[in-house]
């Protein structure tokens, strides 16, 4: 866990860095990746921070202190739930963006992505309020309570991080690589009024078919990693009444730590797989470099 909480750190601070360039921030895709990044960067020093105290130096206050049990596991969901759909709005505005239609192109605005950010945002800390109700600590642990809240909430954690995110990604990517091979390049006309609009489309920029190629890697390693835990977590519910041994207990938890783990590696290779994935973002990683770092040495 301290591994990627370094590398999560370093990758997220430099991924700020390049997408706020001046010649990139504007761009709707980019808003959305930059406050994806800003996101996770909270998550590493968070949620990331606290499960190390917990799990790597038993640091027990998750299990004592109810307040810190509530807060905690709250503002765990919420920094998760926030980057991932950032990245789902991203695969959307690929989408529109890549669209022959001029009418469809117009939903990809910074506007409309400056409030999709910011809804977004208070939109999952109103849900995850739950959270602050209905967990407590049983049995000396920190966990919602169980029951019939503790199947729904299962359930509802099954499709909201496990079933709908990776089937809207792959739906949104799968869109907008049709998109980018159609050979067709005209529009239908846009009416305003009485005047028609029309013009070609000349196809995607290069700098917006490399963020459509970042984004469709980066969906693809998160679709891998994220699904372990929804998938943990129902098996948990199912059986929480079984009768278990010491062996099958220490088994599960092993699964518990590993499935929450690989959410935190998921964003600690963000950046990694940016720099993999387009030469514009390797350049503009260079030049941070260049004007941030190197220009205080002679």
């Amino acid at each position: 866990m301290g591994l990627i909480w370094f590398v999560g750190n370093f990758g997220s601070a430099i991924n700020c860095f390049i997408f706020y360039q001046p010649n990139l921030r504007k761009n709707p895709c980019v808003m959305y990746l930059l406050a994806s990044s800003a996101s996770q960067f909270l998550t590493f020093n968070f949620a990331l921070l606290t499960r190390m105290l917990h799990f790597g130096y038993n640091i027990q206050s998750l299990n004592t202190l109810l307040w810190y049990c509530k807060i905690r596991f709250y503002f765990f969901y919420t920094l998760v739930a926030i980057p991932r759909y950032y990245i789902i709005f991203a695969s959307v505005d690929r989408y529109f963006a890549s669209s022959p239609d001029i009418y469809w192109r117009q939903w990809s605005s910074s506007k409309i992505a400056m409030r999709l950010i910011i809804g977004s945002c208070l939109f999952w800390c109103l849900i995850y309020i739950q959270v602050i109700i209905f967990y407590q600590i049983q049995n000396d642990n920190c966990s919602y309570r169980n029951g019939v809240y503790g199947i729904i909430f299962s359930v509802y954690i099954l499709i909201e991080s496990g079933i709908l995110p990776p089937l809207v990604m792959l739906i949104f990517g799968l869109l907008t690589l049709n998109n980018i091979r159609k050979s067709k390049r005209t529009t239908r006309p846009l009416i305003v009024g009485d005047v028609v609009r029309s013009g070609q489309f000349a196809g995607m920029s290069r700098k917006d078919l490399q963020f459509s190629k970042m984004l469709f890697n980066q969906i693809c390693l998160w679709i891998i990693l994220n699904i372990p835990n929804p998938c943990y977590l129902l098996y948990r519910t199912i059986t929480m009444h079984d009768r278990k041994s010491s062996l099958s207990a220490t088994v599960e938890s092993f699964i518990s730590n590993m499935s929450y783990l690989l959410i935190y590696l998921e964003f600690s290779l963000t950046f990694f797989v940016y720099t993999l994935s387009s030469s514009l973002f390797r350049r503009e990683f260079k030049q941070v470099i260049r004007r941030k770092f190197l220009r205080r040495f002679p």
